[in-house]
């Protein structure tokens, strides 16, 4: 006999989330926001030359998150000389 262990998974609404959890949350999105825009604006005034790829590629992938603005600013640039 099995049991549905899809009731045991079940999503924690905002409401039902400790303090602390949502403080967790609140400040992952704020250094996500933070990084990603920085990566954008990076991007946008980067020249093309700068930049490893094609840069709309790069500005399509910076909104994959959490992981496009990271990969961007470590393996996309070209340092300036």
């Amino acid at each position: 006999m099995e049991t549905d262990t899809r009731a045991d998974c079940k999503k924690k609404q905002w409401s039902e989330m400790s303090p602390r959890a949502r403080q967790a949350i609140v400040a992952a999105a704020a250094v996500e926001v933070v990084v990603t825009t920085f990566a954008l604006r990076d991007l946008i005034r980067r020249s093309a030359k700068l930049v490893r790829g094609p840069k709309l590629l790069w500005f399509l992938g910076l909104f994959v998150q959490p992981v496009g603005a990271p990969l961007y600013l470590t393996v996309g640039r070209r340092r300036s000389r």
